[in-house]
C-alpha cells in the first residue's frame, strides 16, 4: 500500500485536491495551520536551506513554481515567517556554538568584569576580598578560581549565569539561598553551568525548534536561548526539591530525569517553555 500510494495514488489525490480547492499543497498547509511550530516544521523541504538574505527570493521562487498569485499576501507572509524561523534557528545555533568555543580567559578584562558582575548580583552585601578566593564556593563554584569550572561550556556558561542573575535577580538570589539547604543543597554555579550544557544540547539536536518557532515570529535570537536557560534553572530547582534526592551524589540520576522531562515537553508542537518575569 505504501508503494502504491507513493507512486500512484498520491499524485492523483493532490491533483484532485488542487482542482477542488484551487490551492497547491503548500498553500493548503500554510492556510490551514496556525502560526508556530506545526506550520513551520512542515514547510517545503527544498526551501529549508535558504539563508536569511535569500528568504525573500526563495518565497518569490516558490510562489512562481507553484503558480501562486503574488497578490496572495497572506500566503507570502506565512511562508516568509516560516523560512525566517528555519534560517534563524540555524544561525542561532552557530552564535551559541561560537560563544561556547570561547574559553574563559582571566587575562581578558571583559571576561573578568562579567565574573565580578555575577558575584555582585548574587552577593550584593558581601565584598569579594580577592579574585582568587574560597568565597567563590559560596555561590557554588568548586574551588578558589571559577575559571576552571567554565572549561566545558566556555564563556557561554558565564553569560548564562550572568543573564539569569541580571534579569531575574530576586529569583536567582532565592535559588542560591535554597541551594545552601543543609540536606537538599547543591552547588548553584556548577549546576547552572550543567544546565547550560543541557540547553546547548537541546538546541544542537533540534529539540528546541517547536519552542522557538512558537515563541518567535521571525528570527530567534541569542536572547531567546538565554530565556530558555532561565526557565531550566528555575524549573530544575523546583524539580530538585520536589524529588528530595538522598544526597548530591545522586545528581546525575536526577539531572537525567529532569532532562527527559524537558525533552518530553518539547515534543508538543504547541510548547512554549518560558519563565515569566
Amino acid at each position: 500500500w505504501g508503494f502504491l500510494y507513493r507512486n500512484y495514488l498520491r499524485f492523483w489525490l493532490k491533483w484532485i485536491l488542487r482542482l477542488l480547492t484551487r490551492k497547491c499543497e503548500l498553500q493548503r498547509l500554510l492556510d490551514s495551520s496556525a502560526a508556530g511550530a506545526r506550520r513551520t516544521l512542515s514547510v517545503l523541504r527544498n526551501a529549508v536551506h535558504a539563508e536569511e538574505a535569500d528568504v525573500e527570493k526563495c518565497v518569490k521562487d516558490v510562489m512562481q513554481e507553484k503558480k501562486i498569485e503574488q497578490k496572495n499576501t497572506e500566503f507570502k507572509t506565512n511562508l516568509h515567517i516560516s523560512l525566517l524561523q528555519i534560517s534563524g534557528y540555524k544561525k542561532l545555533y552557530v552564535n551559541v556554538e561560537n560563544l561556547r568555543k570561547v574559553p574563559y580567559d582571566s587575562d581578558n578584562k571583559e571576561h573578568e568584569e562579567q565574573l565580578i558582575e555575577l558575584w555582585n548580583l548574587l552577593m550584593p552585601h558581601e565584598n569579594l576580598k580577592a579574585r582568587i578566593s574560597k568565597q567563590w564556593c559560596d555561590i557554588g563554584f568548586q574551588g578558589d578560581d571559577p575559571k576552571t569550572d567554565f572549561r566545558g561550556m566556555g564563556l557561554l556558561g558565564l553569560v548564562n549565569l550572568v543573564y539569569f542573575s541580571k534579569h531575574y535577580t530576586d529569583e536567582a538570589r532565592q535559588i542560591l539561598s535554597r541551594s545552601n539547604h543543609p540536606k537538599l543543597g547543591y552547588s548553584y554555579a556548577i549546576v547552572g553551568i550543567n544546565l547550560t550544557e543541557m540547553a546547548y544540547s537541546l538546541l544542537k539536536n533540534g529539540a528546541l525548534k517547536s519552542h522557538l518557532y512558537n515563541m518567535v515570529s521571525g528570527l530567534p535570537q541569542l536572547e531567546h536561548f538565554h530565556q530558555f536557560y532561565c526557565y531550566l534553572v528555575y524549573e530544575f530547582d523546583r524539580f530538585w526539591f520536589e524529588e528530595e534526592p538522598e544526597s548530591i551524589m545522586h545528581f546525575n540520576h536526577y539531572r537525567e530525569k529532569f532532562h527527559e522531562k524537558i525533552k518530553s515537553l518539547l515534543l508538543d508542537y504547541s510548547v512554549m517553555l518560558t519563565l515569566q518575569n
